[in-house]
């Protein structure tokens, strides 16, 4: 949950984290597997209605907490990921230590 009204919910038959409002899919992170324990984040959309009112971050948020729930890493090949990551440090353990790098973390 991310606030009263918005949440991210893990569609494990879309592969995609949702970002919704009631019913309602504002934006979705997709994922694939990546290796033995790691997940990939490949691409991110926030509908264009609202974009600039900080949902991206929320959903980047909930995606990266849940790959933490799991016990897995994340590979970040999503630029919006990746440049949420180097603004959270908090969440850079996710990151594989020798992939660090390559996503400027």
């Amino acid at each position: 949950m991310t606030d009263t009204q918005t949440e991210v919910i893990r569609n494990d038959e879309a592969a995609r984290y949702e970002l919704r409002r009631g019913t309602e899919v504002l934006g979705y992170a997709e994922f694939r597997p990546a290796g033995e324990g790691a997940v990939m984040l490949p691409h991110t959309v926030v509908e264009e209605r609202y974009e600039g009112q900080g949902l991206g971050s929320l959903l980047a948020r909930g995606a990266l907490d849940d790959v933490r729930a799991q016990g897995q890493r994340v590979v970040p090949m999503c630029p919006f990921i990746a440049a949420y990551i180097q603004r959270h440090p908090e969440y850079t353990d996710l990151v594989h230590p020798q992939q660090r790098g390559v996503f400027g973390l």
